[in-house]
């Protein structure tokens, strides 16, 4: 049997969390992490607890870039997360562009008929989701 994969929509205010199925087929959102942008390692603890729960042995992360594909402002931010989430879990952190993601998920989730409300997190959910999926992909 396969192992799951994480992934992580990094944001100021929320992060997103999606699991893969143990094919590496398919993404679906499991959560948010809400946090203040500041504690970084209970956030880290967080997503690598998801890692533990769902027995993950990758950890995709959102790495925000501008439209020209330079890191974007959130971007060292993203990566102290990555290095701290990669002190606390085993599984293999890797970053992946993120850009769009955001966008794409709430086109989405409003051709779907849902309203937008950022606070419940679904947008961020729906982003993780196309980030692991572009992962999976990709092998």
């Amino acid at each position: 049997m396969h192992k799951r994969k994480i992934g992580v929509d990094y944001g100021e205010k929320r992060i997103g969390i999606a699991v893969s199925d143990t094919l590496g087929i398919t993404a679906r959102g499991i959560g948010v992490v809400f946090w203040n942008g500041v504690d970084i390692e209970k956030t880290a603890d967080r997503i690598a607890g998801y890692a533990v729960e769902y027995d993950a042995d990758v950890i995709v992360i959102g790495l925000p870039r501008r439209t020209d594909g330079r890191p974007g402002n959130s971007a060292d931010k993203a990566m102290a997360l990555a290095d701290e989430v990669r002190r606390k879990t085993s599984a293999e952190v890797v970053m992946r562009d993120e850009r769009y993601t955001s966008v794409i998920a709430g086109r989405i989730l409003r051709d779907k008929g849902r309203g937008k409300n950022r606070r419940s997190g679904e947008t961020d959910m729906m982003a993780a989701e196309i980030i692991l999926s572009d992962y999976l992909r990709s092998l």
